[in-house]
């Protein structure tokens, strides 16, 4: 097995290794973004399947690390509906994925998180009930997306972020939505046997990393402030917005 681990440490092993320091980061700080970042990257490097699967495989680890410190902060009559709906759709999405143009649609949605992501930067606030329509309506929405383009988290984190909720809240439903989502889609990739044993062995190497900087970024949060986390994670969906529409 050391073979097989060694094996695989290539230039392109050591360029995703530094986009994972990186992501690690993010993803301690903001609870949130992680994926987006590693995602466009680590197609070009390993290929669509082999990049879903490493990626799922890395937050849901990540997702247990994290989840004790923020359980208590989870609201979980908002997280669970919304997550149990975009488990419900990703079969939707997934027939859009074969019928409709896939690039096109992925346009479409980066400029709807740009625009709003803008919007949200400039101060704006929704201060209305999260009402269980509209949450499970975004869930719903995020499932689609999350199947049809892998743009699944901008929804949530524009329905989160555009409440007065604290930081503390908004990081710790982020990661409670990854608990519930990513689970269902590690036993779904599971079942169809998606998780080869190449991806696993460079989950293994990646994963160290991944986890002492997501600890340092959690380490970070802890002496930020509501402004500092807004304008980050804004900033992020504001990048992959731009990214989605330029690509």
């Amino acid at each position: 097995m050391i073979q097989s681990l060694i094996a695989l440490i290539d230039v392109n092993f050591l360029l995703a290794l530094i986009v994972v320091i990186v992501a690690g980061l993010i993803r301690g700080f903001a609870g949130v973004g992680s994926g987006m970042l590693m995602a466009p990257i680590f197609i070009v490097l390993f290929g669509p399947v082999e990049t879903v699967a490493m990626i799922i495989l890395i937050e849901i680890v990540t997702t247990v690390q994290l989840l004790p410190g923020v359980y208590r902060h989870i609201q979980w009559t908002l997280i669970g509906p919304m997550g149990v709906a975009a488990i419900l759709f990703m079969p939707a999405g997934s027939w859009l994925l074969l019928t409709v143009d896939s690039e096109a649609l992925a346009r479409w949605v980066a400029a709807i998180v740009l625009v709003f992501s803008i919007i949200l930067l400039a101060g704006w606030r929704y201060a209305g009930a999260k009402r269980i329509t509209t949450t499970t309506a975004v869930g719903a929405l995020s499932g689609i997306m999350m199947a049809a383009t892998s743009l699944g988290n901008p929804p949530v984190m524009l329905y989160l972020l555009s409440s007065e909720d604290s930081a503390v809240t908004n990081r710790a439903n982020f990661t409670g939505y990854f608990a519930v989502t990513l689970t269902a889609l590690v036993l779904f990739m599971v079942t169809k046997g998606l998780i080869s044993s190449g991806v696993l062995l460079r989950t293994i190497l990646l994963l160290p990393a991944f986890l002492f900087t997501a600890y340092l970024g959690a380490r970070l949060f802890r002496k930020s402030s509501e402004q500092l986390y807004r304008r980050l994670t804004l900033g992020l969906l504001i990048l992959v917005g731009a990214y989605g529409l330029v690509r």
